[in-house]
């Protein structure tokens, strides 16, 4: 491990008595894109909106592009540096129904980076026709099927030209015949060798697009590899569980393929 673009260390994060996050430590290198399942309730979105400061950790350190946060002491400061370093696309869209997709995907540009209105446009229109949205730029969300306003969402990240990409089940509210477009414009931006971690149920897309699979239960890691080890051979009996049971609820998928 050479280039960490993200490290999590003993993240603790508890709701009541419940405690969610356990000791949480994991590495992510530069232009890798890790992938984390896990069942319902193991603390995989949690986890994810801990980095951000979504949710404050109870305990532990955030390091993005070597910019480290202490969790339990953090500075409204540091927390905005940290959220310029990361930018989150939510499994709900959180697009604003009053505005224009372009004003949806360029508010970040003017409010986080305040960047001029002009140039924010232009970018904007570039990064829509990236993810297949040019025609969209003056439609608002409810004009949008759930697919096109996922695919707006990511724009609006990838514009903020952030270190790492934070996905939190980002297929999780659409359509199952809208999902494809959406992990396709994930792949496109894998490709470009940006940092991301991807919350997803999707197994065979964690299979296509993953240089890692973190497997999670329970609040904890309970094992991490290749795509090509974890899926086909895991070695934690937890982890074989998992994968069985999605393998009977979404008939037989071969991993090995």
């Amino acid at each position: 491990m050479s280039n960490p673009m993200l490290q999590l260390r003993d993240i603790h994060k508890a709701f009541g008595t419940q405690h969610v996050l356990k000791g949480i430590n994991l590495t992510v290198e530069k232009g890798e894109v890790v992938v984390i399942l896990g069942p319902s309730g193991s603390g995989k979105t949690t986890l994810l909106r801990t980095v951000n400061f979504l949710e404050k950790a109870d305990r532990g350190s955030i390091t993005a592009n070597q910019f480290t946060v202490e969790c339990l002491d953090a500075k409204k400061q540091d927390v905005l540096m940290l959220r310029r370093k990361t930018a989150m696309v939510f499994q709900n869209y959180n697009l604003f129904a009053n505005k224009t997709i372009l004003e949806n995907v360029m508010e970040g540009l003017i409010i986080v980076k305040k960047i001029k209105k002009k140039i924010a446009e232009k970018k904007g229109l570039e990064v829509l026709d990236k993810v297949g949205l040019a025609d969209k730029a003056n439609a608002y969300p409810n004009q949008l099927s759930g697919g096109q306003q996922q695919r707006a969402g990511i724009a609006r990240a990838i514009l903020l030209n952030p270190d790492v990409i934070l996905f939190d089940e980002p297929t999780s509210a659409l359509d199952p015949e809208l999902v494809g477009e959406v992990l396709t414009t994930i792949k496109k931006i894998a490709q470009t060798g940006v940092t991301m971690v991807v919350v997803t149920h999707e197994v065979s897309f964690a299979k296509e697009v993953a240089n890692r699979i973190v497997f999670m239960a329970d609040g904890n890691i309970v094992e991490q590899g290749p795509p090509e080890k974890l899926l086909v051979n895991p070695e934690k009996e937890r982890t074989k569980q998992f994968l069985s049971r999605i393998t009977s609820e979404k008939g037989s998928t071969d991993f090995s393929n």
